[in-house]
C-alpha cells in the first residue's frame, strides 16, 4: 500500500472511536414508563430478589412487569441491543406471562411470543444500525393480570457513537376536537330513567344551549313538578308503570323536543350512571366543602347539561382510628358510632343532611361510600354488624347511591372463598335497599370476585367493579376494556360491567394518594379511555380535580354524541373482532339499529384499520359519521378505514 493511502486509512480509523458495551442499566431509567404498586429493579427481580429465568441466574438487567414501555433514542450508529429475557421465577403466580417487544423507527424488530415462568430465556441479538428511535416494551398475554414480572437481563447496546439517551414518549398536542355546542338548545341524557313508586323523584334535563333556556314537558305525571327556569323536575315518582313525556327546551335562538320515558317499578339504573367521585382527586382529603364545590362545577362547567348529576363522596368522610392505614389528621379521628349506634361522620362533614340539600336543589343527586367490613379499606369506620341501621341512616341523610367496597369483610370471611360467602355481604345490603324509602343505586365494589357479573344483579346490584383498581395502572385502558368486554352477555339496563372511573385532567397518583396533578395520558389515550368505556356501556364516573378542568377535559368528558352511545336505551356492551395484535373493533349494537364502532389499536405505532361490513354485520351503503368530531365523513359501501394514532381509538356511528 503506498504510503500516502496508508496514512489515510489509518488517520480514518483514528478518527472513528471504537465500539463500546453500554449496559442498559447504566442508563436513566426514569423514563421506564410503568404504572401500579411498586417499581421496577436494578439488578433485582421485580420483587428485589436476584434475576432468574427457569433457573438461570444473572447478576445484571431489570427486573419489571407488564405492563412496561422504555422509549430510547439513538444516534443511528448503535451496532447492537443484547439480552436474555422472561418471566422471573419470582414472579408469585404460577399463570404469569409476559410478552417482550422491540420497536424501532414505528417498525417491530423482535417479538418473543408468549413467555412463561418456568420457561428458558430467549436471547436477543438485534442490529439496530440506522435507527433513531427505540421502545423495549413488556405486555400482558391474552389481558392476563397475575403477577407478570419480566426480566430484561444482561442487557446492553454495543454503541459506535453516542450511548443511548431514554426519553419520554411520544409527545402529543392536546387537540380540542368536539365543536362547542351549539346556541340553539339540544336535549341530551338519557331516553328512558327509571324509579321506584311513590319515592322521591329528582331529574334535572340535561341540556345544552344559551341561558336562559325555557323548559315544558307534555305528559307529566301529576305527582311530578317542572321547574321552567331550570329544567329540574321533583317530586314523587309516579304510579307503577311507563309514563312517556315530550320534553321541550327554548330560548332565543331555537328549540328542542324530546322524548322520555320514565319507567315506574322495580329497576333503577336502567342507563349507565354517570357522575363524579373525589377518591382518585382527593382520597384522605375530601370534605363536604370539596363536595359542594364539585356540584357547582358540575352545572358551571356543562357537564350536568351532557348528563352527569351524581356526586359522590367515596372513603374517609367517616371517623378514624390514629392508627389508620391512612393515617388522619386529627380531625378525621374519633368515635365510629354514638350511643344509639348511629355513624358519626368525622369532623370536615358537620352536616351530612344540608350537604345533599345543597346537591338536590341543582337538580343533581347525591353519593356515598362504605365497606361491608368493620373497616373501610383506609380504616375508617365500616357498616358491619350496622347494614341496616347505616342504610336508613344514608337515606335519611338523603344519599341516592351507595358504593359497597369489600376492604376489611375479608377478616370477617376468615379464609373462606366460596361463591356463598362472596355473595352474602351484598344480598344482605342489596335486600336493605330495595326496602327504604329512597332510591338508591347500589354499586358492588368487590373486584370482580366470583364472577359477580353473573350474579351482582340478582342480589340488588345495579353495577360491578369487574377487576382492580384502575388508578395506578392507567396505561392498561385497552386491557381492561378487552377483559371487561368478556362480559358483555351480563350487560343489559339495571345491570352493568364497571371497570372503574374515568381519569384525566389532573388526578392524583395512586400509589401515593398524592395531590392531583396532570395525568400521564395522552391526548390520544385519553380520547380512548372515554371511548372505550363508552363503547362498554359503564358507567361514567369521572375521578379527577373539579376545581382544576380544562378545555381540554371537558370536551372528553362532555361530547353529547360520545355519551350517547354509553347511554343507549338497548344497554349493550360493544362485541370485540380481533384484527391484529394490537389492533380490533368494538362493536356496539344501537336501539336505533346503527352500530357504534370503535376502531382501536393499542399498539406503539400508528395503524391503518379498516372495519368491514361482514364484522359490523350490515350491507349495502350506510352513512359513516365521526362522533368526536361530530361530522359525516359519507356514505361508504362494504367497509370504512381509517389511520389510527398509537393507543389511539376512532371512534364512529353507522347507519
Amino acid at each position: 500500500m503506498k504510503p500516502i493511502l496508508l496514512a489515510f486509512v489509518l488517520a480514518a480509523v483514528s478518527a472513528c472511536p471504537a465500539a463500546e458495551t453500554v449496559p442498559l442499566t447504566s442508563l436513566d431509567l426514569g423514563h421506564l414508563h410503568f404504572e401500579g404498586w411498586g417499581k421496577p429493579q436494578t439488578d433485582k427481580s421485580f420483587v428485589g430478589k436476584p434475576l432468574s429465568i427457569a433457573g438461570q441466574k444473572f447478576e445484571h438487567g431489570i427486573g419489571t412487569r407488564a405492563l412496561s414501555t422504555l422509549w430510547l433514542e439513538l444516534d443511528g450508529r448503535v451496532q447492537k441491543f443484547s439480552a436474555s429475557v422472561g418471566v422471573d421465577d419470582a414472579a408469585p403466580n404460577e399463570a404469569a406471562s409476559a410478552i417482550f417487544s422491540i420497536i424501532g423507527d414505528g417498525k417491530k424488530l423482535w417479538i418473543s411470543g408468549t413467555m412463561k415462568r418456568g420457561e428458558p430465556s430467549k436471547r436477543v441479538d438485534l442490529n439496530l444500525k440506522g435507527v433513531h428511535s427505540l421502545l423495549l416494551k413488556v405486555d400482558h398475554v391474552a389481558e392476563s393480570n397475575t403477577f407478570d414480572h419480566a426480566d430484561w437481563a444482561d442487557a446492553s447496546f454495543i454503541v459506535a457513537g453516542a450511548k443511548p439517551c431514554t426519553v419520554n414518549a411520544p409527545a402529543e398536542k392536546k387537540v380540542i376536537l368536539t365543536p362547542k355546542p351549539p346556541s340553539a338548545p339540544r336535549i341530551n341524557g338519557p331516553k328512558v330513567y327509571g324509579c321506584r313508586p311513590d319515592h322521591p323523584f329528582i331529574y334535572r334535563i340535561p341540556t345544552t344551549g344559551e341561558r336562559p333556556i325555557r323548559f315544558a314537558a307534555d305528559g307529566l305525571p301529576s305527582s311530578l313538578q317542572l321547574d321552567a327556569a331550570t329544567g329540574i323536575i321533583t317530586g314523587a315518582a309516579p304510579a307503577r308503570g311507563t309514563h312517556t313525556l315530550t320534553l321541550h327546551a327554548k330560548n332565543g335562538h331555537g328549540q328542542a323536543t324530546r322524548e322520555f320515558k320514565i319507567v315506574s317499578g322495580d329497576t333503577l339504573a336502567l342507563t349507565p350512571s354517570m357522575g363524579w367521585n373525589h377518591w382518585y382527586a382527593h382520597y384522605n382529603r375530601v370534605s363536604d366543602v370539596m363536595m359542594r364545590e364539585a356540584a357547582d362545577v358540575m352545572v358551571r362547567t356543562g357537564m350536568a347539561d351532557v348528563g352527569y348529576s351524581y356526586v359522590n363522596i367515596d372513603d374517609c368522610w367517616m371517623n378514624a382510628t390514629p392508627d389508620a392505614k391512612r393515617t388522619p389528621d386529627p380531625l378525621r379521628i374519633g368515635p365510629f358510632r354514638d350511643d344509639g349506634g348511629n355513624i358519626i361522620p368525622n369532623k370536615y362533614f358537620p352536616n351530612m343532611r344540608a350537604m345533599t340539600d345543597y346537591i338536590h336543589a341543582k337538580g343533581l343527586k347525591a353519593g356515598i361510600y362504605t365497606s361491608p367490613g368493620p373497616l373501610t379499606c383506609g380504616g375508617f369506620c365500616g357498616a358491619y354488624q350496622h347494614e341496616e341501621q347505616d342504610a336508613k341512616q344514608f337515606a335519611e341523610w338523603g344519599f341516592d347511591f351507595l358504593k359497597y367496597d369489600w376492604c376489611s369483610y375479608s377478616k370477617v370471611a376468615a379464609g373462606d372463598k366460596s361463591l356463598d360467602m362472596m355473595k352474602k355481604p351484598y344480598a344482605l345490603m342489596g335486600g336493605i335497599l330495595k326496602k327504604l324509602p329512597r332510591d338508591v343505586v347500589f354499586n358492588l365494589c368487590q373486584y370482580g370476585m366470583g364472577d359477580v357479573w353473573e350474579w351482582g344483579a340478582e342480589i340488588g346490584g345495579h353495577s360491578w367493579r369487574t377487576a382492580n383498581d384502575l388508578g395506578a395502572e392507567l396505561n392498561r385502558i385497552f386491557p381492561v376494556a378487552l377483559k371487561n368486554a368478556e362480559h358483555r352477555a351480563w350487560s343489559k339496563p339495571g345491570a352493568w360491567n364497571d371497570p372503574d372511573y374515568i381519569q384525566i385532567g389532573y388526578v392524583g397518583d395512586a400509589s401515593s394518594e398524592g395531590a392531583p396533578k396532570p395525568c400521564p395520558l395522552t391526548a390520544s389515550e385519553q380520547y380512548s379511555f372515554m371511548s372505550l368505556w363508552c363503547l362498554m356501556a359503564s358507567p361514567l364516573f369521572y375521578s379527577g380535580d373539579m376545581s382544576q378542568l380544562d378545555a381540554f377535559t371537558l370536551n372528553v368528558l362532555c361530547n353529547p354524541e360520545v355519551i350517547e352511545v354509553d347511554q343507549d336505551p338497548l344497554g349493550e356492551s360493544a362485541q370485540v373482532v380481533k384484527l391484529t395484535d394490537d389492533t380490533f373493533l368494538m362493536v356496539k349494537n344501537m336501539e336505533d339499529g346503527s352500530k357504534a364502532v370503535g376502531l382501536c389499536n393499542r399498539g406503539e405505532t400508528k395503524e391503518v384499520i379498516t372495519a368491514k361490513w361482514t364484522d359490523l354485520g350490515v350491507t349495502g351503503k350506510h352513512i359513516v359519521r365521526d362522533l368526536w368530531r361530530q361530522k359525516n365523513l359519507g356514505k361508504f359501501d362494504g367497509q370504512f378505514t381509517a389511520t389510527v394514532p398509537r393507543h389511539g381509538v376512532v371512534l364512529v356511528r353507522v347507519k
